[in-house]
């Protein structure tokens, strides 16, 4: 099916073309005619088949159809999103496809500019697409409210579950208008029981879409695995580095110290490369993800914060430096190669660890990842040693006895084993009101004797 086919208003249509969408994917041409009719949807696709496209197409066309009446400026469609990237990438997309629908579009998420976010939404937005966190801060400050809300979209609902947003999200949802008196669409890469059970309780007999083939991952993505030590993974990546000559790589990794590792010691051999985790700074993870899209950065280290929803292109090549511990996770992080498609290669490497996680990945995805052997001419040994970097502890608060440094007393300033029997302490020193008091010792309190009463007062003599 082709776009065209559709009865789409016209500046949809218009954003559609100039954003280069000519034919449905399979998830757009079985959700689309259901949504276009104002049904609520539940859809289940792989990622990178067009879930974003389908759903803002169907908002916008909603929202044209029912113009806004009065001087109402809060929100009439909200989208969900769990990751800041994902709603970065969501907002992207809308601004594309409804450039000539005349919507204010609004991104509310953690780590930027807290009062900037807060007055959009008081100005107003058409649309808001967030993160469960700061729009239930803002919820609860009554900087805007949800009683508008003609259209909710809730993008990779696994993910919400997997990540704890539940709570918030049932939180967010109980103060929109009735499921009844809204539209609903709700887009996973797994419709498993939990999902189906947040779909039925909060949207209007919505009806289930799965496109999901047999094989969970695209046939377009070469798979490959090398089983190496720990101690060999670092000398492997830098010769398939060289090897396979990738233009535009990912390397995912499962913690925040590994990517350090790799970050100081690929820059250090060569291979100009940056990090994004959790903890990194909001605005320059988006550098980052900036830097990687134009091409100015060749190679790109992420924990998981990136393997879902992001639309990177012309990432020839996914590594898994780390196999994730979540089976799902493997799906998502060699999807963001060979989208749209094209084709990619995902290599991952297998230590004494990640072998442990093959077997469920491999009963997920339904097939065998195929096994390559490195030959001896792949490991690079003669690279640049970097010292690891070291363990940087968090400091400790007033009080706490005996932990960091210079705080080695207790809270009610009694000596600890750390002192010296005879030394004195600030506390004894201070409170001495005997000049001259040896060291160490402190001026006990005399109590006071008790006056006896006189002799014939109720008490024999």
């Amino acid at each position: 099916m082709k776009f065209s086919e559709l009865n789409l208003p016209e500046p949809v249509q218009q954003g559609i073309t100039e954003t280069g969408f000519t034919d449905c994917t399979p998830i757009q041409e079985q959700t689309l005619p259901l949504a276009l009719a104002g049904k609520d949807v539940a859809g289940q696709a792989q990622t990178g088949t067009g879930k974003t496209a389908a759903f803002l197409i169907a908002l916008f066309t909603k929202l044209l159809q029912t113009p806004r009446e009065g001087k109402d400026r809060q929100p009439r469609a909200l989208i969900l999103a769990p990751t800041r990237e994902l709603v970065v990438q969501i907002e992207a997309d809308a601004q594309a496809l409804g450039k000539h629908a005349g919507f204010s579009i609004q991104a509310i998420y953690g780590g930027v500019d807290y009062m900037l976010q807060k007055n959009a939404l008081k100005e107003g937005a058409d649309v808001v697409i967030g993160t469960p966190g700061r729009l239930i801060d803002y919820l609860k400050q009554k900087v805007y409210n949800l009683k508008s809300v003609e259209a909710l979209v809730i993008d990779e609902a696994d993910r919400m579950f997997d990540m704890g947003f539940i709570a918030d999200l049932r939180f967010i949802l109980r103060r929109l208008p009735p499921y009844d008196a809204r539209q609903n669409m709700l887009f996973s890469a797994t419709l498993n029981q939990r999902v189906m059970e947040l779909a039925y309780e909060f949207m209007n007999a919505p009806t289930k879409v799965s496109v999901t083939p047999e094989k969970m991952t695209a046939d377009n993505v070469e798979q490959i695995l090398y089983h190496a030590s720990r101690k060999e993974k670092f000398p492997l990546l830098l010769g398939l580095l060289r090897k396979e000559g990738m233009e535009r790589t990912m390397i995912f990794i499962n913690t925040k110290r590994e990517g350090e590792f790799l970050y100081d010691r690929l820059n250090a051999n060569g291979f100009p490369a940056k990090v994004i985790s959790g903890d990194v700074e909001q605005r320059k993870r988006l550098k980052i993800l900036e830097d990687f899209k134009s091409g100015k950065l060749p190679i790109m280290i992420a924990t998981d914060v990136a393997s879902r929803g992001l639309h990177i292109e012309g990432v020839s090549h996914v590594i898994n430096y780390d196999l994730p511990q979540d089976a799902e996770d493997y799906v998502h992080r060699i999807g963001r190669t060979a989208r749209a498609g094209a084709e990619g290669k995902a290599i991952s490497l297998a230590d004494e660890d990640g072998a442990f996680y093959l077997e469920a990945i491999e009963e997920y995805i339904k097939h065998k990842v195929p096994v390559e052997w490195a030959e001896d001419d792949m490991f690079v040994h003669d690279y640049i040693r970097v010292k690891a970097r070291p363990r940087v502890e968090k400091p400790v608060g007033k009080g706490k006895p005996g932990q960091g440094r210079g705080n080695d007393r207790g809270r009610s300033g009694e000596r600890t084993r750390h002192e010296k029997k005879g030394s004195p302490t600030p506390a004894a020193a201070q409170a001495s009101p005997v000049a001259g008091a040896g060291e160490g010792e402190v001026k006990k309190k005399r109590r006071r004797p008790r006056k006896k009463k006189p002799a014939g007062e109720g008490t024999p003599a």
